[in-house]
């Protein structure tokens, strides 16, 4: 078992940071209830939501960035592999939709960590997995999880006889030999020094908009921790936007940002002064030059007012990432149950938004509102594969059968990930006419689902797909197959001893 290592620098030639390449992606496997979703939250050091798809089913595919002593990556968990290597009988659906999801995050992996339960002792199926993780000739780390006192750190001495060389006694629950794991994990990774990331990481923009007299202002005072723009109670006090650059702190990272504080957007109607045309000119320019949204509206009212609906509208069009900031929340003591409620209720259109309440007033609650803002930029850098998206296409048909339209079948071929920030994905279709429009909602939220993507709108791009050009994608496919299992059974055939071989040796 590996002990810890001191934190020591690294090598000069190995702090070189390329923003240009993909980030290393590390994937957790392992059979059901061993703590894998545990050692995902422990090791991104925030809760994320699990995907439950089916009752009693859980079949989690989660992607997500995190951040370790500088040290960037891609973070993947994955539902429990309940069946042996082969097995066929007694097989669920949801057992082998699990095990192709599995699959293909291991494919994607440099690093897998494989979890074991310590209480539970060595299990059949834990021997089964190992020989499958082993033979993907990735860098395996056996983590023994649930190792929460002297006895159970005993018990890892039985997964000896797994055969790994990389094993971590770790407790998910009392966050014990995490980084301990992550050093080992990410040995070879390059620091992202602040001085890389000042000349090759492009600043992070936040934009604070919201109508007038929300307390933007105030929120970005508490945001820099100074009385950095003017505050006051008479509507209009800010008339420009403001540009200020600061240091964020992302995680275990320092990230190079700048907030803009906007004036508040009011009814086109009722602006009849030049000023506000200008102001008004500005805040939008913002939203188009920014990365991330933070949308202020006054939990002190009753829901939303149809000028924040108007907002949201804007920044829906507009794809950025969105947080919805409920400010002047300390008002609303005693019905905050029933006030997130209204405001969900009233900004249909931003569901897919955070809504973190706040008070800029006292401080409450801005430590997970920066927490969100570095969910989304971790987001900003996530890439799904081809082979994964078409995984979760293939499956949420067979969830949810594509429409009928005029007696056609609406089908999808294949999709691919074309862009991020937001989200984008190119489906390519028989006809894109045939799509309902409650099946693209669907699709959407499925994707969501699936993808843990939160804070940004999901666009989805039907592309018709001419019957030459899908023939030809079929064709190239199984080639790719045929020489796949042509290199599977070269790997098996060894050649005969030669006499001439022994020769040399001597």
């Amino acid at each position: 078992m590996r002990k810890a290592r001191p934190n020591q620098p690294r090598p000069a030639a190995e702090q070189t940071y390329d923003a240009s390449l993909p980030l290393p992606v590390i994937a957790i496997a392992g059979r059901p209830n061993v703590g894998k979703s545990s050692l995902f939250n422990a090791i991104l050091r925030r809760r994320q939501a699990i995907v439950h798809f089916d009752c009693g089913v859980t079949r989690d595919r989660i992607t997500a960035s995190g951040v370790f002593e500088g040290r960037r990556f891609n973070l993947i968990d994955t539902g429990g592999l309940g069946m042996y290597a082969g097995e066929k009988r007694g097989v669920g659906f949801w057992d082998k939709m699990i095990e192709e999801q599995v699959e293909a995050a291991i494919e994607s992996a440099v690093t897998i960590l494989f979890v074991v339960d310590v209480t539970a002792g060595l299990n059949p199926l834990d021997k089964g997995i190992a020989d499958r993780l082993r033979a993907s000739g990735k860098k395996v780390i056996l983590v023994a999880n649930k190792a929460d006192n002297h006895e159970a750190e005993q018990g890892v001495n039985e997964f000896h006889a797994l055969g790994f060389e990389h094993i971590h006694a770790v407790s998910c629950l009392h966050r014990i030999g995490i980084d301990s794991l992550m050093l080992d994990a990410l040995d070879g990774v390059p620091v992202n020094t602040s001085a890389d990331g000042e000349q090759g990481i492009k600043p992070l923009r936040l934009a604070v908009l919201g109508r007038p007299n929300v307390g933007k202002s105030s929120i970005v005072n508490r945001i820099l921790g100074e009385e950095r723009v003017i505050v006051s109670d008479v509507a209009g006090t800010t008339r420009d936007a403001v540009d200020i650059q600061f240091t964020l702190r992302c995680g275990d990272e320092d990230v190079p940002a700048v907030l803009v504080d906007t004036a508040g957007l009011r009814k086109k109607s009722k602006v009849d002064d030049a000023v506000e045309i200008y102001s008004m000119m500005r805040a939008e320019e913002a939203l188009e030059k920014c990365d991330i949204v933070l949308f202020v509206i006054d939990a002190g009212t009753a829901g939303s007012t149809s000028q924040d609906k108007t907002i949201a509208r804007k920044i829906q069009d507009s794809g950025k990432g969105c947080i919805i900031v409920a400010n002047k929340w300390d008002t609303c003591k005693g019905k905050e149950k029933e006030m997130r409620a209204e405001l969900a209720a009233s900004l249909p259109q931003m569901s897919y938004a955070p809504l973190i309440p706040v008070s800029a007033k006292n401080g409450y609650n801005f430590r997970e509102l920066f927490e969100a803002i570095a969910e989304l930029r971790a987001q900003m850098s996530v890439k799904i594969s081809t082979a994964l998206l078409n995984k979760v296409v293939t499956d949420a048909q067979k969830k949810n059968l594509p429409p009928v339209t005029g007696g056609k079948l609406f089908r999808i071929y294949y999709g691919t990930m074309v862009a991020n920030c937001p989200p984008r994905f190119s489906l390519f279709v028989n006809d894109p006419k045939l799509c309902a429009e409650n099946y693209r909602v669907y699709l959407e939220k499925y994707f969501r689902q699936a993808f843990s993507f939160r804070g940004f709108p999901i666009r989805l791009l039907f592309k018709p797909r001419r019957r030459e050009e899908l023939s030809e994608i079929l064709n190239r496919k199984e080639k790719f197959k045929r020489e796949r299992a042509k290199a599977e059974r070269m790997k098996k055939f060894k050649p005969p001893r030669r006499e001439s071989d022994d020769d040399e040796l001597e």
